[in-house]
């Protein structure tokens, strides 16, 4: 199993010798059950452990597999998990305990590089490219030149969304000569002490090597030093070090930092743009990721009719068209506008004949009773998910999703908090019980421990380790047949999600064949 999650954890040389590596994702707050899953399931991965906002695992899958994840925004290649940084009153001890992430670790730091660089080889491999490695900018420019301005412009601003709306907001640093002199003096020229063997055996391989930081930091060091002044002691001491090169504009490599009052997180981004910018998403509507979460949690089957009654852009069936494509789909709205947006998107992704579109109103669908398998709905109640007169439609749009599901169907709706307390107000299985899964978004939990899925974490360590109830019990349903408004309807599973500055809540029901009483009768 892996360290305690207060040592430090590294991608160490032996890594290297093999074909597996140390990864890491960055995930909205909510998605790291299905990340969990989803890189066991698709990876293959060992020694999971995650944190708020963070899923870490190990695996051998190749840089193709890699790009196959769904449910997670960023996937960096880790370099070292450590223990937070002490914080003590002397800030020249800081600079020193900063910089010792670089100097007291440079064998992690040219491991991570070249781990780095095998991947994208093998990726230039797959595609009979020049068998020599090629730089990252020559690489970039051959890839922006099969692409057109336009999606380009799209994708920077998913990615742009992407990093305001997730736990890891990162602020990009500069790096100036004064900066440079500023800080070097701060700290007593502690960079003079490194070790000459290894800066120029690195150099000489690699003296055009660019890079750029990334740095975020919350907690006690945030209070000492803003993200921009961590960055750049670590990039000066990764200049002085290696002799890299600082390139904020076009840099070969990003280096993520995150440091807080939990652990510190270094990382290399695996691919320039966030996983979560999906290529075949022409408009975006509701985020790719809890989109294909929505999907993934409905469990889709070959040959099954699958519905999305408030479909919009179309983006849970465009997610789940393109992961589960043996089924049948349809997608309902009363919004020409939406529609058109639904069409364009499902043309873009070439789904043209896997998605059939229909204008209907949600509370009168012209299909028959029962002949519908899955149903999946972002309910659009309210600008925003507020509140509003709509909500007297809510009855209606429940009991025709019922009319039309079988028995033994799904159902998987997104709901505010509001319109869940509506409709699972009256049953037991409510935020207090062993179904609702919530990740606490107080200030004391959102650095929370790192939580291990390794059995045997504690017999190894002598310390005992959080098992996930999340991951351990994927695939376990316990239904309660309690009353609801839904009738027939049973709540089996839920899980509190973040849209970003709005939370919601995934609810997961089952169709049985006993009809408790709605609230219209």
């Amino acid at each position: 199993g892996p360290p305690p999650a207060q040592q430090k954890e590294t991608s160490g040389s032996q890594r290297t010798a093999g074909v597996s590596a140390r990864f890491f994702c960055t995930a909205g707050r909510g998605m790291e059950p299905f990340l969990i899953k989803e890189v066991q399931a698709r990876l293959g991965a060992t020694q999971v452990e995650y944190v708020l906002g963070k899923v870490f695992f190990t695996t051998c899958a190749e840089l193709c597999m890699l790009k196959k994840l769904k449910s997670a925004e960023r996937l960096f290649l880790l370099l070292n998990k450590y223990p937070p940084l002490a914080i003590p009153k002397n800030k020249g001890r800081v600079i020193h305990d900063i910089q010792k992430l670089v100097n007291e670790d440079s064998r992690s730091w040219l491991d991570i590089v070249t781990v780095w660089k095998s991947l994208h080889g093998q990726e230039m491999k797959q595609e009979n490219a020049s068998q020599a490695y090629p730089d990252f900018q020559k690489r970039k420019s051959e890839e922006e030149g099969n692409t057109n301005n336009k999606r380009q412009k799209r994708e920077q601003l998913l990615e742009n969304i992407s990093d305001e709306s997730q736990v890891e907001n990162q602020e990009r640093c500069d790096i100036s000569e004064a900066d440079i002199d500023s800080v070097l003096s701060e700290s007593k020229l502690f960079l003079e002490k490194t070790s000459e063997g290894i800066q120029k055996k690195f150099i000489d391989g690699s003296s055009s090597f660019t890079f750029r930081v990334s740095c975020r930091c919350s907690g006690a060091l945030a209070k000492v030093f803003p993200s921009q002044v961590v960055g750049r002691i670590i990039g000066i001491a990764l200049t002085k070090h290696f002799g890299w090169k600082a390139d904020l504009k076009n840099p070969g490599i990003e280096i993520f930092v995150h440091l807080n009052d939990i652990y510190s997180v270094i990382g290399i981004p695996v691919f320039r743009l966030p996983l979560a910018s999906r290529a075949y998403i022409k408009t975006a509507g509701l985020r790719a990721t809890v989109a294909w979460a929505m999907a993934s949690f409905a469990e889709i089957h070959a040959g099954d009719f699958v519905l999305d009654p408030t479909c919009g852009l179309g983006t849970i069936l465009l997610e789940a068209a393109t992961e589960w494509p043996n089924a049948h789909y349809l997608g309902t709205d009363i919004s020409d506008s939406q529609l058109q947006g639904a069409y364009s998107n499902i043309k873009a992704a070439a789904l043209v004949g896997k998605i059939d579109l229909l204008k209907a109103s949600v509370t009168e669908l012209p299909l028959p009773s029962g002949s519908i398998n899955v149903v999946f709905a972002d309910i659009p109640f309210g600008k925003k998910f507020k509140i509003t007169n709509d909500m007297k439609l809510l009855p209606d749009v429940l009991q025709e999703i019922e009319r039309m599901l079988c028995v033994g169907g799904t159902v998987v709706l997104l709901l505010n908090q509001e319109l869940h307390k509506c409709i699972n107000g009256g049953i037991s299985c409510g935020a207090e019980t062993e179904n609702h899964n919530s990740v606490e978004s107080t200030s004391d939990y959102t650095e929370c421990a790192v939580v291990s899925l390794e059995s045997d974490t504690q017999e190894k360590t002598g310390s005992p380790r959080i098992i996930c109830p999340l991951a351990q019990d994927t695939g376990r349903e316990s239904i309660s047949n309690t009353k609801t408004i839904l009738g027939s309807l049973v709540l089996v599973e839920s899980f509190e999600v973040s849209l970003g500055r709005t939370d919601a809540v995934m609810c997961k029901y089952k169709k049985v064949t006993t009809n408790f009483p709605s609230i219209k009768s």
